[in-house]
Order: C-alpha cells, then sequence, then structure tokens
C-alpha cells in the first residue's frame, strides 16, 4: 500500500464518546483488521512510534530503581516497548472505545464494546509500512547536538534526528551563545572542583577523560566512531569505578562482566545493543588482564553491528553508537585492541588509596547519584559544548592519525584546543608500553635476532632451536607457546609467524619467502640501523 493511498483510506475523524475515548467501529475479522490497522497507523495509541517497521509504545518502567552506587546499571526512565497483540490489546481497552454489532436480548441493534480476537490483532501487526508513524532512533536522558550544530535540548520527540528526550526536571535551558562568564564557571568547576583531585598520571589523562565525558552528546554532530576507552589505576580505591560511572549517570549504563570468551562477548555486545543506554562499561577487571579480543576489536571499528537474535536464527542489526569503557588496576592490551584504545591511567602513590581525605567534593562517588549533582555537571559541559559550536566546532589539525577514529580525535581535540585543556592524547606513545601482545612479539623477534641473526630458517628448524637442553632456556622465555606453557607444534608455530610478516615491532620485522626448492616457507628477522 502506498502512503497516499493509506491516507485516503484511513477515516478523516474518529467519533469521541462520553468517556472522551475515539469510537472505533469495527464488524467482521476482515474489517476489523482493516479498521484497527488504520487506528494503529493514524496514531490513535497514544506515545506510538515505528523503529525498524514495528511499532512501538514509549512508556516509563516502573521499579527500576536508582542507581545505589557507580558501578550500578543505569537505566534510562523510557523505554520502547515493541507492540505485541496482548500489550496491543491492552492499549486499546485503555485508549479507545472498540465497537461491534449486537443484538440485545430484545431483538434490538445495538454496539458493544469488545476486545478484537488476538489473531486479529496479531494480523494487525504484521505489515512492515508505517507510514504516518513516527520514526524513533533512540532515546536519549541527555541534550545531543543535532548533526546541524543545533543542541537538542527539549524534552519530547524530535522530528529531525527521530530522537526523543527524556527530561530532567533539574536542568535548565542552556544559551545557544554562552557568555564569556558562564564558559569559564564551566571550565572552573569542571578542572578544579569535579575533576580535581583524581590523581591522574598525566594532563593526557585528564584530557582523554574529559573527551570521553563529552563524547556522547557530539556523536550525532561527529559522526564518528569512538575508540574504547581504557580507565586504568595502579591500586584499588584509585576512583575510576567513580569516573565511568559520571559518564553512565548522564547518559545511561549498562556494566557487563568481562568474559574470555569470545562467543560469550558476542552474546553479550548483542543483548546489550537493544538497550537504549549511552555507554557500556567492562568493570573491574581482574587485575593485570590483558584485553584482547578480534570480537570487540571488530566492535569499536563497525557502525552497526549485525548478530542473530538470541535462541533464534533471525539476525538483527544494531547502530553502534556506544561508548565501550573498560576499568581495572593494571591493565593491559593486545591483538588490534592496542590501536583501538585510548588511556585514562590513574597512580594514588600511597598505600591506601580509599583512606584519602580533603577532597574539592567529599564523597563523590555517592554525590553523583543525585540528579541535581548530574544536572550540575551537564550542564557545565553543554555550555563548553555550546561555547564551541558558536565559535564554529572548530577541529585540530595536531592531533595523531587514529586509524577509524581520527575523525573522532580531530573534534574532541579542537572541543579541548578551544578551551585551553591540553594534553589530549598526549599519552598515546607511553600507552603503547601496555600493549601485551606487541610486546610478546618485539621481545621475541629481538631474541631471535640475537640468537640467529638474519639467518633463514623454516618453523620446523626454529623450534628446534627452542628445546630445553639441561635445563637450559635459549630463548630465556621469549618462545611461543600454548596456553598451557607448552611449546608450539611447528604448524601452529608456521601458522603464527606467517601472521606476523611485515608487522613492525618498533624497530624490528619479520620476513618470510617461499623456498623454490622445498615450496615451503622460510622466515628471518630484520632489525632497523639505529642512526646517530
Amino acid at each position: 500500500m502506498t502512503e497516499a493511498h493509506a491516507t485516503q483510506s484511513r477515516p478523516s475523524m474518529w467519533p469521541v464518546g462520553d468517556d472522551g475515548r475515539p469510537k472505533v467501529r469495527i464488524s467482521t475479522n476482515p474489517d476489523a483488521i482493516r479498521v484497527l490497522t488504520s487506528a494503529v497507523g493514524s496514531r490513535l495509541l497514544p506515545d506510538t512510534y515505528v523503529q525498524d517497521g514495528a511499532p512501538v509504545l514509549v512508556e516509563a518502567v516502573s521499579g527500576a530503581g536508582d542507581p545505589t552506587a557507580g558501578d550500578d546499571d543505569v537505566a534510562l526512565p523510557l523505554s520502547a516497548v515493541q507492540l505485541k497483540p496482548a500489550l496491543l490489546a491492552s492499549l486499546m481497552a485503555e485508549h479507545l472505545n472498540v465497537v461491534a454489532p449486537d443484538v440485545d436480548k430484545h431483538g434490538n441493534h445495538v454496539e458493544v464494546e469488545k476486545s478484537p480476537s488476538l489473531s486479529v490483532l496479531g494480523s494487525v501487526l504484521s505489515r512492515r509500512s508505517w507510514p504516518d508513524l513516527p520514526v524513533l532512533r533512540r532515546i536519549i536522558s541527555t541534550p545531543v547536538l543535532r548533526p546541524d550544530g543545533t543542541l537538542l535540548q527539549d524534552p519530547g520527540y524530535d522530528p529531525a534526528t527521530g530522537f526523543l528526550l527524556a527530561g530532567r526536571s533539574h536542568l535548565e535551558p542552556v544559551p545557544d551563545k554562552p557568555s564569556q562568564e558562564q564558559v569559564e564557571d564551566a571550565k572552573t568547576f569542571l578542572l578544579e572542583t569535579f575533576l580535581r583531585d583524581f590523581p591522574w598520571v598525566s594532563n593526557a589523562d585528564r584530557a582523554n577523560y574529559l573527551g570521553m565525558l563529552v563524547t556522547p552528546i557530539i556523536r550525532p554532530f561527529t559522526r564518528a566512531l569512538s575508540p574504547f576507552g581504557v580507565i586504568d589505576a595502579t591500586m584499588p580505591g584509585s576512583g575510576k569505578t567513580i569516573l565511568s560511572g559520571c559518564v553512565g549517570m548522564l547518559v545511561g549504563q549498562r556494566v557487563l562482566t568481562w568474559t574470555d570468551s569470545e562467543e560469550e562477548l558476542r552474546k553479550a555486545i548483542t543483548t546489550v545493543l537493544a538497550d537504549q543506554v549511552g555507554v557500556v562499561v567492562f568493570d573491574n577487571l581482574e587485575e593485570g588482564a590483558v584485553i584482547n579480543s578480534a570480537v570487540l576489536a571488530r566492535l569499536v571499528t563497525e557502525r552497526t553491528w549485525t548478530d542473530r537474535k538470541l535462541g533464534t536464527n533471525a539476525a538483527s542489526t544494531f547502530p553502534n553508537d556506544r561508548l565501550w569503557l573498560a576499568t581495572g588496576n593494571n591493565l593491559r592490551v593486545g591483538g588490534d585492541m592496542a590501536s583501538r584504545s585510548v588511556w585514562v591511567r590513574l597512580d594514588p602513590d600511597c598505600p591506601r588509596p580509599e583512606a584519602r581525605g580533603g577532597f574539592t567534593i567529599p564523597n563523590l562517588d555517592t554525590w553523583i547519584l543525585d540528579p541535581v549533582n548530574q544536572a550540575v555537571v551537564l550542564r557545565h559541559l553543554l555550555v563548553l559544548i555550546l561555547d564551541w559550536t558558536a565559535a564554529g566546532a572548530p577541529t585540530s589539525t595536531s592531533v595523531p592519525q587514529m586509524r577509524q577514529f581520527t575523525r573522532w580525535a580531530q573534534y574532541l581535540g579542537g572541543f579541548l584546543e578551544h578551551h585551553g585543556i591540553g594534553g589530549f592524547l598526549g599519552n598515546a606513545e607511553t600507552s603503547r608500553d601496555l600493549d601485551d601482545d606487541a610486546a610478546e612479539w618485539r621481545g621475541f623477534l629481538l631474541r631471535w635476532h640475537q640468537l640467529h641473526g638474519s639467518k633463514e630458517v623454516s618453523a620446523n628448524e626454529l623450534r628446534a632451536t627452542a628445546e630445553v637442553d639441561s635445563g637450559l632456556d635459549p630463548w630465556q622465555g621469549n618462545f611461543p607457546t600454548t596456553a598451557a606453557g607448552k611449546l608450539l607444534s611447528a604448524k601452529s608455530l608456521g601458522r603464527k609467524l606467517t601472521g606476523q610478516i611485515g608487522r613492525w615491532r618498533g624497530d624490528i620485522v619479520l620476513r618470510s619467502v617461499t623456498n623454490s626448492h622445498t615450496g615451503s616457507r622460510v622466515y628471518w628477522v630484520e632489525r632497523q640501523e639505529q642512526t646517530s
């Protein structure tokens, strides 16, 4: 059915009964399907929208409860629920007077209120085209920058973006062009009060964290992929969960438990993307854990995530518009996650960080739970953002290239530079030392070069040199092993080596050719000469 046809066949007016509910007359099942489809499609039911071809109801969730700590899930105040026959029947009983012809005991023709059968309602909801229902793209709890650079801050549905903003009663409107005094007050509060007492390792860590705070708010404007955020500390009690929780309190968060199982991680990602929250936190990883996941590496570099629905063979596609974070002590990264992560590091440099006192905001972990205080933080962030957009939203040309995240770095770098906040991404080189995978490969290649120079060897010959003789390990623990600590087979070693050909590890690289006589690969190591 075309949109024009749908509009012409839909009744122009619905009569209203004495109880104030629109009266919807139905007769046979085919007639009921047509009429009720028109009623749903013309939005006779309040708070209905369409998502991915399915009508949904936006409603408050009762009993969700407020978070009691920064590592709690933070649900949004509203939720979008897909209409199913039982829910549609309930909504019609509440908001409509659905009547059908009948005959009373005296033989008189009358109209009686009727609840349509579930099969009729199922037929109504079976279609995928609802051209007159507003398209709901996301429910948000925080104002965001529209693609045109204006701020969506009026609560309710925004046709320009398809976002529905759940209002914050304590947040006052922010002017499009804040005064210089407002801007200075915002910077002073954020830097000298709110973030003052965290034991940042460097200015880069503070700047990177501010970038993470701002990212969900400006993402619709920048349309940029954001890297994986790691909030790391040397000791428990340093404040890393408070930092991640502060982001989550503003935009909603889901807290997940880290798993080394790629399959379980994939399922968790698919499940959490069905939520509307703005940040997903893998909280409190085991001390010294290595974040090395091909699934996660793929996730943070893709704009959409497609996976089958749990328990079905049907696939679902979700926009990857979340901020992904992990917290822990002395964390490391491996594989492709090294180039896809941004670090915020804390070091209290004392034996009992939790016993520190004299903070500018006492008990910040509970202070941020108060919606009034959340509104204070949010308003100051919005003031800085709108001052930046009023200046033309300048981008930075001095930030390092970050592959798929360069656009994100340029916008966030420009925002921070505009406000004189230095150090953004300045810890990138230091963070490379936290790449566990790179460190292991570099150690292996360096020892290889010490033992064999640039001599060409096969995987089988190389493995033979790793056999421990008389308790002496010529590789000094640098040779690749299985998870159980056993030497790799020559075949497994060959596969690993082939995956590293041409990949520089600092100043050293693995090379390979195929032996023309044997048809097998041989490998050697080259080290770049140091120039004085």
